[in-house]
């Protein structure tokens, strides 16, 4: 470890494999819909926005705010998202996946259940992931913007 780092990995640490979680976040109250998947391709995410479909009521409208990757751009993601009406796709600008909220989440979910986590297999990092989310579904509640346009803008302004 170097200077001003905390903590580190030790050099014998093993993965032991990884997974994809899709998450879905409720803007409005907080709840957090997740699935693992072995691999993040169309086929997998398809899989997911079925899971939201089935989970939604029927008579809510559903946005979707995903980044520019491929996956969410797939000609079957596609032909799927337009015979749903109700599905609203909102893509973010490059590199402006900070307004994407379940970002946040997944920041949290990161410094809480898995950033020094040390998992034996795939099985206990997804069991892990699982006990998590349900313990964070128990106390949820919607994120708040703390930081004005203004200040956002001003920040900005800055930087340039």
């Amino acid at each position: 470890m170097g200077l001003g780092c905390v903590e580190g990995v030790t050099h014998h640490y093993i993965r032991h494999g990884t997974t994809t979680l899709f998450s879905a976040l409720d803007v409005a109250t907080g709840d957090v819909m997740t699935q693992c998947r072995p691999r993040h391709r169309h086929q997998e995410f398809l899989g997911f926005l079925r899971l939201i479909e089935k989970s939604v009521p029927e008579d809510l409208d559903v946005h979707l705010i995903v980044d520019n990757y491929c996956t969410h751009k797939h000609t079957k993601v596609r032909s799927w998202l337009a015979q749903r009406p109700r599905f609203h796709v909102h893509y973010t600008p490059t590199y402006a996946s900070w307004l994407k909220q379940v970002e946040r989440w997944f920041g949290i979910i990161t410094q809480r259940a898995i950033r020094r986590g040390s998992f034996s297999s795939v099985k206990e990092l997804i069991a892990k992931i699982e006990q998590f989310v349900a313990a964070y579904n128990k106390t949820k509640a919607p994120f708040n913007w703390t930081a004005t346009a203004d200040s956002i803008l001003e920040k900005l302004q800055r930087l340039c």
